[in-house]
């Protein structure tokens, strides 16, 4: 609307600047004389421009007339195309002046004039490989998302601009939600180009979100061979999806031999990859070969401890006594002495048995550098060995139910906690990011008085004869789990009749 308003404001101005020019001219008195073999022709000031103006559109009709004469004699001399490409050069000059043009609305967001200017390319170039790329592209920006569809199949039947074809519409499907359709589409586009950065990623994507990891594994080799992955980032991504199809294998038809190999490759190829190495390690106690599983786990406890790694570790002898098992894991602790997940195995084995001091001294300063939940719970544990008060002992299962969860597996891209490791993020479908460590901290306040959880936990009863209150929460640890429940309360005995 503006613009329409604004071009009659400027029809307008040059219609009126024209008016007021032939006024002032046709006032002037002083002009020209044309002299033509001998006989004079005086001209006013108007009369004066109007004839250099026809003189000038003489002059462009007269060259006009002997470029066209000139593709006229050359094609009296044998050239049967100098005449079609006379008029072809205009065609082409005013087709590629619009596409010109549509290139520039393009860059600059005018979609509608950006197909305008292309239909109009189209019409004089006749060459629907560079004006179809430039309509579906307006169109999407328009939001005419048929329109696009449309360009985008014409451009797939030409065999030049079959990729940018396919490649337009698996984006379109990907938006739209169609997976299954994209997944077609980013294999033939992937068939089409086999370097293609990107098409090797959005393919990547959708087989490792589709679970299809034997096609995400020759995808992956793909990359490494056209050089968009680093050669120690695709063998632990192999890895991942070797361990990933495993565990796919396992769910369907339980740890047969496939499975186990599959499991014993993942934890070849990554060995800080802790599921492989728990994997890995389950195959061999399955097949009866302890020390094989053993080492699998130690190597595995050296990159990286893992309470996970530490439960499989105990698998490997399930009927040993407290004190065995003591002495068969210090091998293992030793590797990482220092780290705290070396310090809470420690304590929980001197726990089972019974040996309460040790498991202080096991625990170092993790309480006062890493206090969470566990850590916690464990000197509840020990000082209930000890002997320690109801009181003593509720208030460190107090400061447990306050304190964060610990390392967890968490995802680097999103930071979203998952209670299992996965090859994929559940969040932002991320591949190989999920990392054991301990989430970032919540800045949020918590509505429930958390402060005052001391207070209630270590309430105490009153003692007085014939009265009964409420007793405090009862406080449980199970597998380092906080779990609160309260106990039933009994009602105050009737008062004794007099």
């Amino acid at each position: 609307m503006l613009w329409s308003l604004l071009k009659i404001l400027i029809f307008i101005a040059l219609v009126g600047a024209l008016t007021f020019g032939a006024s002032w001219l046709m006032t002037r008195g002083d002009g020209m004389t044309l002299t033509v073999a001998g006989q004079e022709y005086p001209l006013s000031a108007l009369q004066t421009v109007i004839a250099l103006v026809l003189l000038l559109i003489a002059v462009w009709l007269l060259l006009k007339l002997l470029s066209f004469l000139v593709a006229v004699v050359r094609f009296l001399n044998g050239d049967e195309t100098a005449i079609s490409r006379y008029f072809d050069r205009n065609r082409e000059r005013r087709g590629y002046q619009a596409l010109s043009e549509g290139l520039m609305a393009l860059a600059s967001g005018e979609g509608r004039l950006a197909m305008s200017k292309a239909a109009r390319a189209e019409k004089y170039l006749q060459k629907p490989e560079l004006t179809d790329l430039i309509t579906a592209q307006a169109a999407e920006m328009a939001g005419d998302r048929a329109k696009a569809e449309e360009a985008y199949k014409r451009l797939v039947t030409n065999e030049t601009t079959r990729f940018v074809g396919v490649r337009g519409i698996m984006k379109q499907k990907l938006e739209a939600g169609d997976t299954d359709t994209a997944l077609k589409l980013a294999e033939k586009a992937f068939a089409l180009k086999p370097r293609h950065e990107e098409t090797q990623d959005v393919l990547l994507k959708l087989q490792t979100k589709t679970a299809d990891w034997n096609g995400a594994k020759k995808t992956l080799d793909a990359k490494l061979k056209s050089g968009t992955l680093p050669r120690d980032v695709h063998k632990r991504r192999n890895a991942v999806l070797t361990l990933s199809a495993a565990k796919a294998d396992v769910a369907g038809e339980g740890l047969d031999i496939a499975a186990r190999e599959a499991a014993i490759e993942a934890n070849r190829l990554s060995p800080d990859l802790i599921p492989a190495a728990i994997m890995a390690a389950e195959s061999y106690i399955a097949q009866g070969k302890p020390k094989y599983a053993t080492r699998v786990l130690k190597k595995a406890w050296e990159a990286q401890p893992h309470p996970s790694l530490a439960a499989t570790f105990a698998a490997i002898e399930p009927d040993e006594s407290a004190d065995a098992r003591l002495k068969r894991f210090q091998p293992l602790i030793r590797l990482k002495p220092e780290h705290r997940e070396s310090k809470l195995l420690n304590a929980e084995l001197n726990i089972a048995a019974e040996n309460f001091p040790a498991a202080r001294r096991a625990m170092g300063d993790v309480i006062a550098e890493e206090a969470d939940a566990r850590a916690l719970t464990i000197m509840a544990a020990i000082e209930r060995g000890e002997g320690a008060t109801d009181e003593v002992v509720k208030g460190w299962l107090a400061r447990a139910i306050a304190a964060p969860r610990g390392p967890q597996w968490v995802c680097d891209n999103c930071n979203a906690v998952s209670a299992d490791w996965t090859a994929i993020c559940a969040n932002c479908e991320s591949l190989d990011t999920l990392t054991w460590r301990a989430p970032p901290k919540q800045e949020i306040a918590a509505p429930t008085g958390v402060e005052m959880l001391p207070l209630i936990v270590g309430a105490v009863e009153d003692k007085r004869e014939d009265v009964s209150v409420p007793e405090a929460e009862i406080v449980e640890a199970v597998d380092g789990e906080i779990v609160k429940h309260p106990e039933e309360t009994k009602p105050a005995p009737a008062e004794a009749s007099k």
